[in-house]
């Protein structure tokens, strides 16, 4: 009986850090994939990784702790999930604020990864930023960084404390830094056009520069925009790199 519940501790346990990657994690953490497909896939993780990893999951103890370290690690799978995902929340970021710039801030459509409305150039950038995510196999890092978290971090070994939470939070900062960059040039060149806009209706004071200003802002950065993309895989690589680089730190991984 002390076998069995041993067993069964280890894989509860590993099933729930599989399981809180899920819920966050892109593009398996979509709310677009039913719940019964992603409890399926929790369930498969578990079925293969445990064989491999078995021989460093610890003792988890009497039934009392199982709470407890099946907690920590749901936390850990949520920050490992959450740490990739703040890239996408980045281009969300650079969406709004591109979208306000080009007058495109009112229009929205449903979101098929979140369910709720979303401006057009968000939901565009997201899209994007989901094909480069699949291309490059971060989700097959992702995994991977699961899987070797196991040997580093034990069930029952991770404690959230402060400096957990302060590194999280700096990482947060960056999303904003990332959605700053990515929308510069469009902001960059909106801003030219309303200068030279204003410049125009002060020495024409007849000239239409409330309607001409919206056309050759949104033209301009729909130009600018699409000329960008080119970079953007390049930036999104170093950024993907970054965020599993800090949950592998977090987690002492390296």
């Amino acid at each position: 009986m002390g076998e069995l519940e041993q067993l069964v501790g280890q894989v509860g346990c590993l099933g729930a850090r599989m399981s809180g990657a899920l819920i966050f994690a892109p593009f398996l953490g979509s709310n677009s994939i039913p719940p019964r497909i992603k409890a399926g896939l929790a369930v498969a993780l578990t079925a293969l990784l445990y064989p491999a990893y078995a021989s460093h999951m610890p003792s988890i103890g009497d039934a009392g702790r199982w709470v407890a370290v099946i907690v920590s690690e749901a936390v850990i799978g949520l920050l490992m999930g959450l740490g990739a995902n703040l890239v996408f929340e980045a281009l969300q970021v650079a969406g709004h604020v591109i979208g306000m710039q080009m007058g495109f801030s009112l229009v929205n459509i449903i979101d098929p990864q979140s369910q709720v409305d979303t401006p057009v150039l968000g939901m565009f950038h997201h899209t994007v930023g989901l094909l480069i995510f699949l291309q490059l196999d971060v989700h097959h890092a992702l995994l991977r960084s699961l899987g070797r978290s196991l040997e580093f971090m034990p069930p029952g070994a991770f404690v959230l404390n402060a400096f957990a939470t302060g590194q999280f939070l700096k990482l947060s900062t960056v999303m904003w830094v990332l959605g700053v960059r990515i929308a510069a040039p469009v902001l960059a060149a909106t801003l030219l056009t309303d200068i030279a806009l204003g410049f125009l209706s002060k020495a024409s004071p007849n000239f239409p520069a409330l309607v001409v200003g919206l056309s050759v802002k949104s033209i301009l950065g729909l130009v600018v925009l699409a000329s960008g993309l080119v970079f953007l895989p390049g930036v999104l690589e170093r950024h993907f790199e970054v965020a599993l680089r800090w949950t592998e730190s977090l987690l002492n991984l390296r």
